[in-house]
């Protein structure tokens, strides 16, 4: 599979010559589409830990998330560098001198060799993008930003609380001071056909950004998009249908765009619909033979 499409371990690998793995990191930070200054309610199909660990919720700091990450990475993997990643909720939210004090204390540890940040492209500025910046010297820097699709009429449905100009603005500015970006998307979400899929990649390859990470739309309990669900309002996608869209997505992305993620990980017990979806080996190795069968590459129906 891996040279089907530009895989990620493999990029690190390229570049740090060893195996680098990424600790996910909970900052407790929040999110202005669940805090009422965009909505209350989020996105359709968020839950409550914001697609994060749960780590902060439970005590743990950020010293002890690295440490105990570290442990079992190095056990697992065998790794031996490390990329800071802050992913639960928006990790730009927040002041300026409170982020840099939280990035400095995951990165204080040996063999951290990259930052990487997850946070929505309605929330950075100049001030913020410039931190980021400056740690480009000792750092691989990675900017995440949560798109989803790149149709304004789908991000009005799932309530995303932002439409893709403030994406493309993001893009912008981001790349003006050489930060990689990474974006993520959503397949399977309501109302969109195959075709908007794949425009949505299609729109991604026209832009200057360096990764993207394709997510399932699998269905959490409590959430607006469960209750669409039960009422028969929204269908999951089969997991055959969605390894036809992700090789459909992949063959439509620049061969250089780096592929983060294929599928998501539902956290245990969340998850509503579809079973399938926690099969993930068996979902990639789906991918990677409907690529074969199909003589799929990245990149070659762009």
């Amino acid at each position: 599979m891996e040279n089907r499409y530009t895989d990620f371990n493999a990029y690190l690998r390229s570049i740090f010559g060893c195996r680098v793995q990424k600790i996910t990191l909970d900052a407790g930070l929040g999110c202005p589409n669940r805090d009422g200054t965009i909505s209350k309610t989020g996105c359709i199909y968020c839950n409550m830990e914001g697609s994060g660990t749960g780590a902060f919720a439970l005590g743990k700091s950020i010293e002890q998330q690295v440490a105990e990450a570290k442990q079992a990475l190095s056990r697992r993997y065998k790794a031996k560098k490390f990329i800071a990643y802050f992913q639960s909720y928006t990790n730009t939210y927040a002041p300026t001198p409170l982020l840099k004090a939280l990035y400095d204390r995951a990165l204080a540890f040996d063999g951290m060799a990259g930052l990487s940040v997850g946070t929505r492209p309605d929330c950075v500025d100049s001030e913020k993008l410039d931190l980021l910046a400056d740690y480009k010297d000792k750092y691989l820097v990675w900017v995440e930003y949560g798109l989803q699709s790149a149709h304004d009429e789908t991000l009005e449905r799932i309530n995303r609380g932002h439409d893709f100009a403030a994406f493309k603005r993001a893009v912008e500015a981001t790349r003006k001071r050489k930060i990689n970006v990474c974006a993520h998307v959503i397949l399977g979400l309501p109302g969109e056909s195959e075709q908007d899929m794949m425009e949505t990649a299609r729109t991604l390859s026209a832009m200057d950004i360096n990764g993207v990470k394709i997510h399932l739309l699998y269905v959490v309990k409590n959430t607006p998009l469960e209750h669409l669900y039960s009422n028969g309002h929204y269908r999951c996608l089969e997991q055959d249908e969605y390894a036809d869209l992700v090789c459909g997505f992949l063959a439509r992305l620049r061969k250089d765009i780096v592929i983060q993620r294929l599928t998501g990980d539902p956290h245990p017990g969340e998850l509503s619909a579809p079973k399938w979806a926690g099969k993930k080996s068996q979902t990639l190795e789906l991918i990677r033979k409907t690529m074969e069968q199909k003589n799929l590459y990245q990149g070659c129906l762009l």
